[in-house]
């Protein structure tokens, strides 16, 4: 079965950034904001210990925004109710506002407008740990927020993260495609390779990065000038 749906990764594929600068001040911005109800310090180590509850989690009754906010509740003294319509404020107006801690490219949009032209479904599977509004803030950053994805992955439905390789099961299901149908693209050399394991081809964005000890096989490789010649060039039209 040939190909039919490309899955692209934004943070550091679709859209550039240095990830520890990135990091840094978002998580300076976010913990501001709650501040008055939470040290910092206290406020972003529950953030990172809830985070990696998401990630470790496998199960798929529960959305990823289940799990982070039960691990965060029950480990902080704070009110649901009072404290997460703040946290909802933040991703909806603040966190717009950081386009400066990412260096977006103009073949990001180039390579989906591409791939769209030659009758591909398209799908962003962003490792789904942060909530739509935060996604679709970086989407507009990356300047791909209005193209047609079939798909979005965020935590708010979810049931898996990236590396779990029920991360790519779950978008095959809801698609109602096979995995052999699809590749994955993205510059993680272990999160996003690891789409391999469950059918799918991949596609290893190099971006000067030195390539990590837990680097995974992939069926091709090069820079996002790279792929973008390579969606022109080599992937067959499907209309």
């Amino acid at each position: 079965m040939g190909l039919t749906t490309l899955l692209f990764d934004l943070d550091g594929t679709l859209l550039p950034m240095d990830n520890d600068r990135f990091t840094k001040g978002y998580f300076k911005h976010l913990a501001s904001s709650v501040a008055h109800l939470l040290p910092p310090e206290q406020f972003v180590a529950q953030v990172w210990a809830s985070t990696k509850a998401m990630v470790k989690s496998d199960d798929a009754l529960l959305s990823n925004e289940q799990v982070f906010k039960a691990d965060f509740l029950q480990s902080l003294p704070v009110d649901e109710a009072a404290f997460f319509p703040i946290i909802d404020a933040f991703y909806a107006k603040q966190f717009g506002e950081l386009s400066h801690l990412s260096e977006p490219t103009p073949l990001a949009r180039e390579i989906l407008l591409a791939a769209l032209d030659k009758g591909y479904q398209l799908v962003l599977a962003t490792n789904p740990l942060f909530p739509r509004q935060a996604t679709l803030h970086r989407m507009r950053w990356a300047g791909i927020d209005d193209l047609p994805f079939a798909l979005v992955t965020t935590y708010e439905d979810s049931h898996f993260c990236k590396p779990n390789p029920n991360y790519y099961r779950e978008i095959v299901q809801k698609l109602g495609v096979s995995s052999e149908s699809c590749m994955m693209i993205g510059n993680d050399a272990y999160e996003d390779l690891i789409a391999g394991t469950v059918g799918m081809q991949t596609y290893w964005v190099q971006n000067g990065e030195a390539a990590p000890e837990q680097r995974l096989p992939f069926d091709q490789q090069g820079t996002l000038q790279d792929l973008l010649e390579y969606v022109r060039a080599e992937l067959p039209a499907l209309r």
